[in-house]
């Protein structure tokens, strides 16, 4: 039961400080769609979503007037569009055009799952998948595309990493002209998880049920609130529990609305991701919640364990709040999305570096960097190659979405406007790590891979 001050509370963190329901992400599977006739395939694909879908913006708009709650994106996640085009063969694109024209009509926001899973080897589908996405996410406004390239159970497939460097570069280069937009669309996993309902790096794992509602809450200018509220000589302990205890609050929204969302559309109630996904916005920054714990600003020494505390609190409190808790979890760190973040690396306190070293914590990884444009597809590998070393070791999801910003250089801005931001471009160590990528092969999986 939700009580008189919880819904006083609740009101007071939408209209002064930023809490929303990010996103409600409607999964989809798409076996029963697969097709040795791709046209085939893509007509079946057309007609679940739209039938499964139909009512997702609706039923989002519905509930947001009844309960006062702003929902930002609906959105929807796909199987791995490789394992159709395994089946099918043919042209990718005709599917990456497929997803785009339902999305468009349903109007949501974005449709994630043009997707490939190649962690230990590339299978059929997986590599012409893989080789179209710079194509595919130039001609298509609202797909969104991620490959998972490593695990902790089955290494690192260092082919495509090489592969996806060269894909990364591709996608900006295709969308000069447009901030190199594409490769703000494109995501590289480690640890990918099925029920992930934020972009880009959705898509609906092939172990989840037919169709699934999964909600992302997410609330950093309310955490950073509560924590202002603190005695100015409260130790970490209890700033954590403040953490703790707010996260609890948010998640008990996110389960509300998932919940009535999923009845209404008559579909399964997946999960609530209680992810602090910062915007643009005043007052919607991680960064700030860190330096409001105490660092005059994001990136001094001292942020990864800040950091460390934050994702670890915000966790214990979903977990107390919804026995469905999942999809990624914690505290995210994008560059562009985040006026903290943004401000910090405009400083210079924020680098590549701290944030290699941040994403050891943290829910995702290296997420909407800006890099100067002639940076080589080696060096975008070797940054893979890292980030998804420090998933595989640690066991958890790491991911890198980079801009290769063509034609600017180190220091100049790139400018993208709404959730997606801006940023400076940041200096990175343009030393070549060829001969490393080009040998190619797999990095072993870690001893601690061997669980049974």
């Amino acid at each position: 039961m939700i009580n008189n001050q919880e819904i006083f509370e609740t009101i007071k963190m939408i209209q002064d400080q930023n809490l929303d329901i990010r996103t409600i992400t409607m999964g989809i599977s798409l076996l029963d769609c697969a097709d040795s006739d791709i046209d085939k395939s893509c007509e079946k694909i057309y007609n679940k979503i739209k039938r499964l879908a139909k009512n997702l913006v609706a039923v989002g708009e519905e509930i947001a007037t009844k309960y006062g709650i702003p929902i930002i994106n609906k959105r929807i996640s796909v199987t791995p569009i490789a394992m159709l085009l395994g089946v099918s063969g043919g042209d990718p694109i005709k599917y990456a055009k497929t997803l785009d024209k339902v999305a468009e009509e349903l109007n949501v926001n974005f449709i994630g799952g043009y997707s490939a899973l190649v962690q230990k080897g590339f299978s059929a589908g997986d590599l012409e998948l893989i080789n179209s996405i710079p194509e595919a996410l130039t001609v298509t406004s609202r797909v969104c595309s991620s490959v998972n390239v490593g695990s902790t159970r089955a290494g690192i497939n260092m082919d495509a990493v090489k592969t996806m460097g060269q894909q990364i570069l591709k996608c900006a280069e295709l969308t000069k002209d447009d901030n190199c937009v594409a490769a703000s669309k494109l995501v590289v996993f480690c640890n990918a998880v099925e029920d992930n309902p934020f972009m880009a790096g959705a898509f609906h794992g092939v172990g989840e049920a037919d169709c699934v509602l999964n909600v992302g809450v997410s609330g950093p200018g309310v955490v950073r609130a509560a924590i202002s509220n603190a005695p100015d000589d409260a130790d970490l302990t209890e700033i954590a529990e403040i953490i703790k205890k707010t996260a609890f609050k948010i998640t008990r929204m996110g389960q509300l609305v998932g919940s009535e969302a999923a009845e209404k559309l008559n579909v399964e109630f997946g999960i609530v991701d209680l992810s602090l996904a910062p915007t643009p916005a005043v007052g919607d920054s991680v960064a700030h919640i860190l330096e409001e714990i105490g660092l005059e600003m994001c990136g001094a020494y001292g942020t990864t364990a800040c950091l460390a505390m934050l994702n670890d609190a915000v966790k214990k409190g979903g977990v107390m709040a919804s026995s469905r808790v999942g999809g990624l979890s914690g505290a995210f760190i994008p560059v562009t999305e985040d006026a903290g973040m943004i401000d910090a690396a405009r400083d210079g306190s924020l680098t590549l570096t701290k944030l290699e070293a941040m994403t050891a914590v943290c829910s995702v990884g290296l997420d909407m960097i800006v890099i100067p444009g002639d940076t080589s597809a080696e060096v975008i590998s070797g940054i893979i190659a890292d980030e998804a070393a420090i998933g595989m070791v640690n066991s958890k999801t790491t991911a890198v979405r980079l801009i290769p910003a063509i034609g600017k250089k180190e220091g100049e801005e790139l400018v993208f406007g709404g959730l997606f931001g801006e940023g400076p471009i940041m200096k990175i160590n343009q030393k070549s790590p060829a001969k490393f990528i080009n040998r190619g092969g797999q990095i072993p999986a870690p001893l601690q891979s061997l669980k049974n």
